[in-house]
């Protein structure tokens, strides 16, 4: 019997979680808390079984797929950064949790990072379809959407209104999961709530990471285009707006009982995890203070939907 050597198993895992690198897999299954977030919110409930393992595999394609595509697209962008000595001091920060952009340092090829890419994106389809047609419509414009964001890079720091529209798709996808005609109002407010929070609590702090090589590069960055203090400003009142819209968006649950518990939740998480890391951002305009928010506000989903797992079970 031939007996494979133990190096040569470690060999092949450690070359499968370069694949899970690429995909920030870490903060991809925390951003999966915002779709069930979302759907139950909207539906008031557990939805049915079928749905919940379906939407569970469908969203961890499409954030997969999607931050693989990030990657493809910013892979010339990555390698100019990693030569001028980028991505060195990010051992506090979420996405380095495993490699930073594997493709840049060589350990990935561009082929097989689009295999993988593309091998979650059928996947990612195949399930939205299944889900709701509508869905497929949603990922694909999510799609379009990230590569605009790519190549914006250059152009205008606008492009962080483009990145608050990508992360809100997987939560609008979510409504449309559990309800082929949800409320209008709901999604308008979930699609502001998200917005604002991608931008305040994850674009712009993750860019603020970067400033030092974006400024060198001349990329169009809201740290590089405005003042420490004026992209201090924005992000505060960005996520001063989330957890305005949290509140207002508990509202308009179909659990008419939890309305109160889940504005509760979501006005102290807001207050814990965005508005007090955001203030000494303002503060200070330290980019430690940037990392700190960012990744504070990568755990705001996943906590509230802790806390309305627990309002539906009890």
């Amino acid at each position: 019997m031939n007996v494979v050597p133990l190096e040569r198993h470690h060999s092949v895992l450690s070359h499968i979680g370069l694949f899970f690198a690429l995909s920030r897999t870490p903060h991809g299954l925390l951003d999966m808390a915002t779709p069930a977030l979302a759907a139950l919110l909207w539906y008031g409930a557990f939805p049915p079984l079928r749905t919940v393992l379906l939407g569970f595999i469908t969203a961890f394609a499409g954030y997969t797929a999607v931050y693989a595509l990030n990657d493809l697209m910013d892979y010339r962008v990555d390698k100019l950064k990693r030569d001028q000595g980028g991505f060195q001091d990010t051992e506090d920060y979420l996405d380095a949790v495993l490699v930073r952009h594997p493709m840049a340092y060589n350990l990935l090829s561009f082929k097989e990072a689009l295999a993988w890419a593309l091998a979650w994106t059928f996947v990612a389809l195949i399930g939205a379809y299944l889900l709701n047609p509508v869905c497929v419509v949603i990922f694909v414009v999510a799609c379009l959407l990230e590569g605009a964001y790519c190549l914006m890079w250059r152009t205008s720091c606008l492009r962080t209104l483009v990145s608050g529209a990508v992360k809100t798709s997987g939560g609008v996808a979510a409504v449309f999961a559990v309800d082929h005609h949800p409320s209008i109002t709901f999604l308008v407010m979930l699609f502001l709530w998200l917005f604002f929070w991608e931008i305040g609590g994850q674009n712009i702090p993750a860019d603020w990471t970067d400033i030092e090589e974006d400024r060198s590069m001349r990329a169009k960055t809201i740290p590089v285009c405005f003042r420490p203090s004026h992209a201090a400003s924005m992000v505060f009142a960005c996520l001063l707006m989330t957890v305005v819209l949290s509140g207002v968006l508990a509202g308009f649950s179909r659990d008419e009982g939890g309305r109160v518990f889940y504005t509760g939740a979501s006005l102290a998480t807001g207050i814990y995890l965005l508005i007090v890391p955001a203030y000494r951002l303002l503060k200070e305009g330290a980019r430690c203070r940037a990392l700190y928010l960012f990744n504070r506000a990568s755990y705001y989903p996943a906590v509230l939907l802790a806390a309305a797992v627990i309002r539906v079970m009890v």
